[in-house]
């Protein structure tokens, strides 16, 4: 399984329009593939979404691009709106769970950690360990290592009601013995982003 997360940077203004677009190619989109998720940044740099989409492999991505273009419906005409484009190529790991439709919250955060070279399987192995606990407090929506793209990042994605849910939530998993847990003697950068997911999103 690889997870593809493209995230594009948009005009000022233009978010609702995107994601209207989006909506409309992506009934053509769904014949091939699912798509994971879709949001748009609340906190953080403004004007961003961010798509994530499941595959089976690298060669199951090529197949469904090239049989979605196909229908002339996608990609969806978006051209206009878009600055910057990024992607990333990411694996899962153990502990992260399916990307399916599911009904999690109404705020996400998308946390990208950024560790130095050869560190990330000591850092799965500590987040493995204290996760089943973690989890007890609010949902993880992913946790993903990049594969290509930006490397040695960590991305895991968490699922709030509303912003003061967040907070209370993030005071209550302090209480979780071991979390976070101790990966800082090989983190290089913390970034994050809060973000609401689109209509045609699954995970909302």
């Amino acid at each position: 399984m690889i997870i593809e997360m493209r995230t594009y940077l948009l005009k000022p203004g233009t978010v609702a329009a995107f994601e209207e677009r989006f909506a409309e190619g992506l009934t053509a989109r769904l014949q091939f593939s699912r798509l994971g998720g879709l949001w748009h940044s609340d906190v953080g740099t403004l004007n961003t979404v961010v798509h994530v989409w499941p595959y089976e492999s690298f060669e199951d991505r090529e197949r469904i691009g090239q049989e979605a273009r196909k229908t002339g419906k996608w990609p969806p005409k978006t051209q206009e709106f878009i600055i910057l484009q990024e992607n990333k190529i990411l694996l899962p790991a153990a502990f992260s769970p399916p990307l399916e439709e599911r009904k999690l919250g109404n705020l996400y955060e998308i946390r990208s950690y950024t560790y130095q070279a050869g560190t990330m399987p000591t850092v799965l192995e500590r987040f493995g360990k204290v996760m089943p606990e973690r989890v007890k407090v609010s949902p993880l929506a992913g946790a993903w290592y990049s594969a290509i793209g930006s490397l040695n990042q960590f991305i895991h994605v968490w699922a709030y009601r509303d912003a003061a849910e967040r907070d209370r939530l993030r005071e209550e998993a302090r209480k979780v013995k071991g979390w976070p847990p101790e990966t800082r003697e090989f983190m290089l950068k913390q970034e994050n982003m809060l973000v609401v997911p689109a209509a045609c999103s699954p995970l909302h």
